[in-house]
C-alpha cells in the first residue's frame, strides 16, 4: 500500500462546512438514510488521457459500485466548460455527492455554490481548484507544485554546465500543468544556464509531443533535456529521439523525464533509457469513501484537505521493488 499524509488544512472550518454549506445529513439525509443507495456524480478527465487517469478512473469505479452502497454515475471531460455543464446536470438529477477532478483550476464557484444551495457535498480529487474552501467539503489531491519542485531540484542535481530544455506541457490551466510548470519557470527565470528551447502543450499526447521534439531536431537547435509533464509525452518524445539516433537516459546525450509512474515507464528507468519520474498517486477512492462515510453518520472531518504523499524515481537507484510497488 502506498502512504499517504494527512495535512491538516483548513480543520477549523470544519464543523460549519458540515452544517452550514448544506450535504446530505443537513439537508434532510442522504439516499441512504432513506433506504437507497448513496447516489454519487463523478467528474473526471478522459480515462484515455494517460495510463494515471486510466488506473484513477478504475480505482473510482471499483468503489463506487453498486455492491459498496453507491448509485455513481460518471462524466468525462478535458474541457471545463462541458465539466461545468456535467456537474449542473447532476445537480438537477439530485446527487447525494459531487466529486470533481476539475480540468481547469478556476471557473467553479457558481455550479458549487448551486450545488451547495441543493444540499450537495463537493469533494474534490486529484486536484485543487480556485474556490472558496467552504464550497467543497473535502480535497483529497496532490501537491502538485511539489512535484514540479522535487523534479526540477532533481535536475539541478545533475550539475549540467547549460540547461536547454525542451519543456512539453500538459493541459493548460490544470493543477498539474500549473505545478509542474510553476517550478521549471521559476528556476529558468533564476538561473543564466537554464534555457528553454521551446515550451508548448502536447495536451498530455504522445503524438504531439513527439511532433513538438521532432520539430526542435528538424531546426537543428542543441537541446540536452525533455521535461514532459507526463509519462505519456515523455514516450511520445523519446520515440523521436530515437527516430533521429540522438542517445537518452543515464550518460547519454538527453535527460527524459516524465511524470506519474507508470509502470512501464518505471521500466524505462530500470533499463536506464529515461532519467527520471515524478510520482502522482491516483488511488484516492478509499480516502473519498471514508469521507462520504464519515458525513453520513453525521460525523465531522478533521483533515479537510488530504495530500497524497509523492517522490521523484531517479533511474541510477530505481529497484525492481521500486517498479513493482509504486507503478500504476
Amino acid at each position: 500500500m502506498k502512504k499517504r499524509i494527512l495535512a491538516v488544512v483548513l480543520a477549523a472550518t470544519m464543523a460549519l462546512g458540515l452544517t452550514a454549506c448544506g450535504g446530505g445529513a443537513a439537508a434532510g439525509g442522504s439516499s441512504a438514510s432513506k433506504g437507497g443507495n448513496i447516489k454519487v456524480g463523478i467528474i473526471n478527465n478522459d480515462p484515455n488521457e494517460s495510463g494515471y487517469r486510466t488506473a484513477n478512473d478504475k480505482d473510482l469505479k471499483a468503489t463506487f459500485s453498486t455492491e459498496n452502497g453507491y448509485d455513481a454515475s460518471f462524466a468525462y471531460s478535458l474541457k471545463n466548460d462541458e465539466q461545468i455543464a456535467a456537474a449542473q446536470k447532476f445537480i438537477q438529477d439530485g446527487v447525494d455527492y459531487l466529486l470533481l477532478s476539475a480540468a481547469d483550476t478556476s471557473g467553479w464557484d457558481s455550479v458549487l455554490k448551486d450545488a451547495q444551495d441543493a444540499g450537495i457535498q463537493v469533494i474534490l480529487f486529484d486536484r485543487t481548484i480556485d474556490a472558496d474552501p467552504s464550497l467543497y467539503a473535502a480535497s483529497i489531491v496532490s501537491d502538485m507544485d511539489k512535484e514540479g519542485e522535487t523534479a526540477v531540484n532533481w535536475l539541478a542535481g545533475q550539475n549540467l554546465a547549460e540547461y536547454n530544455v525542451i519543456h512539453i506541457q500538459g493541459v493548460m490551466g490544470s493543477a498539474a500543468q500549473k505545478g509542474r510548470s510553476g517550478a521549471l519557470d521559476a528556476k529558468v527565470a533564476a538561473e543564466s544556464n537554464w534555457n528553454i528551447v521551446t515550451q508548448q502543450t502536447a495536451e498530455w499526447n504522445a503524438e504531439t509531443a513527439q511532433q513538438i521534439v521532432q520539430s526542435v531536431i528538424d531546426a537543428g537547435t542543441p537541446f540536452n533535456v525533455i521535461y514532459a509533464e507526463n509519462d505519456d509525452m515523455a514516450k511520445g518524445a523519446v520515440a523521436a529521439l530515437d527516430a533521429a539516433n540522438i542517445s537518452h537516459g543515464v550518460g547519454k546525450d538527453v535527460i527524459v523525464m516524465g511524470f506519474d509512474c507508470n509502470k512501464w515507464a518505471l521500466e524505462e528507468l530500470l533499463k536506464q533509457n529515461w532519467n527520471y519520474d515524478g510520482q502522482c498517486n491516483p488511488f484516492q477512492s478509499s480516502y473519498i469513501d471514508k469521507v462520504i462515510k464519515t458525513l453520513e453518520s453525521g460525523g465531522s472531518i478533521g483533515e479537510k484537505t488530504i495530500i497524497m504523499d509523492e517522490k521523484g524515481f531517479d533511474a541510477s537507484t530505481i529497484t525492481q521493488a521500486d517498479v513493482d510497488q509504486y507503478g500504476i
